[in-house]
């Protein structure tokens, strides 16, 4: 199945730079680049100019380099957020409230990785005395609580059948 093609010439380029930049055959061209460039540092005499061929053309690479893969990471960190976010979404017993998170003040993030790492380190010391962590600690209370209610109401009942 071939993937959907992007829309703008910039994602399209951004994201074969960033294919093509990442194989080892670009790194052996930068190598094999270099090499050249100091192997022909005899024939220029070592000059002011042979020294900011490289300066220049290292810096420009690398100015423009930044962007394009700064696009593709920024595309792909959101279509992974995207993912996780439906993940979470079609989950029994997910937490809505946990979608787009990166969209939260620091401190908002803080206090709910705060809470995980409690439920963590409970659900690590259950393991420790050989119990399970498979549950869900929020839903476990109030499926605790409704059945206490349930049992409270079954109770009730009893007594008015007595009384009847």
């Amino acid at each position: 199945m071939r993937p959907t093609r992007s829309r703008t010439w910039f994602t399209r380029f951004a994201k074969w730079t960033a294919k093509i930049a990442g194989r080892p055959a670009a790194f052996v061209a930068a190598v094999a680049i270099i090499g050249l460039w100091a192997i022909s540092g005899p024939l220029f005499g070592f000059s002011d100019t042979w020294q900011l061929v490289i300066n220049t053309g290292t810096t420009i690479v690398t100015f423009l380099m930044v962007f394009l893969i700064q696009s593709t990471q920024n595309r792909d960190s959101e279509a992974l957020q995207v993912k996780l976010d439906e993940l979470i979404r079609l989950s029994e017993g997910g937490h809505n409230a946990l979608l787009d998170l990166e969209e939260l003040e620091e401190e908002e993030l803080d206090a709910i990785r705060q809470e995980y790492c409690r439920i963590a380190e409970e659900a690590r010391a259950r393991l420790r005395r050989g119990e399970q962590d498979t549950d869900v600690p929020e839903l476990a209370e109030q499926l605790s609580a409704v059945k206490h209610e349930v049992q409270a109401e079954k109770r009730e009942i009893a007594a008015l059948k007595k009384r009847v």
